[in-house]
């Protein structure tokens, strides 16, 4: 690499932190791992419905733990990490949408869920496109919080990173990781200080929404992968900041 890319990652501090700072060495980057996400289970379960959507590897994961399984119901997965998740539990995927965000999955299901019962199970920070838009499609919605997301204590090294000047890239991979970054940047008095360092940057944004809370709070987003996994995003951004990295 012909440039030194210091690449803040802001994914849950678990196996998915471990492989996105492994992924980001093998692109030839200095991965600054800074976990803004912490989850906190409600232990709650769904009740059976007609129709089942998980929507992230760790609400299957939470859910496989609690011994529930989706029984008789047609089961939707957002996305492949959450698809391979429910298959490595044993489940049946009947369902994943080609677009892996809320809006993919309601269009996906609208022409087949009026009048049924659709069971969401997801965190306390699902977007309501995909609760309103099924609503909207006819169908009869449930939804149970598996886990809450909080901020951990300690975050935002990669902020005061940011502000001074020396970070090359960040990923953010939800609206919820804009937010915490901010706020952790807030809480050090560097918040103005941290989006100029970002906006010297490479920012990237794992699909439309995310894009779309960055761009509202005055962060210049840069790159926005046509999938919308943590890998596109990783190689999007880090290409972007120094397109040499692969020689």
């Amino acid at each position: 690499m012909s440039q030194q890319v210091r690449a803040a990652v802001f994914r849950p501090d678990d196996d998915r932190i471990e492989r996105a700072v492994e992924l980001l060495d093998s692109l030839g980057a200095t991965p600054v791992p800074d976990p803004m996400l912490a989850i906190e289970p409600t232990g709650a379960t769904p009740e059976p419905g007609a129709f089942v959507v998980l929507t992230s590897k760790t609400g299957v994961e939470l859910l496989d733990e609690a011994g529930w399984n989706p029984g008789d119901a047609v089961l939707c997965c957002i996305g492949p990490a959450t698809a391979d998740a429910a298959r490595d539990a044993g489940w049946t995927v009947d369902r994943v949408p080609d677009e892996y965000t809320s809006a993919g999955l309601v269009d996906h299901l609208a022409p087949d869920v009026d009048g049924a019962t659709v069971e969401v199970a997801r965190s306390d920070h699902g977007s309501a496109v995909l609760t309103d838009g099924l609503r909207d499609a006819g169908a009869d919605v449930h939804e149970t919080v598996l886990y809450r997301l909080v901020r951990p204590e300690g975050a935002g090294e990669s902020a005061e990173l940011a502000a001074a000047g020396d970070l090359e890239a960040a990923l953010f991979t939800s609206s919820l990781t804009v937010e915490h970054f901010l706020d952790a940047a807030a809480e050090r008095g560097i918040r103005e200080e941290a989006i100029a360092g970002l906006n010297d940057a490479v920012v990237g944004a794992i699909g439309p929404p995310t894009r779309d809370t960055a761009e509202s709070h005055g962060i210049d987003v840069t790159v926005v992968p046509d999938e919308a996994t943590f890998e596109a995003l990783a190689v999007a951004a880090v290409e972007t900041a120094a397109p040499t990295y692969h020689e």
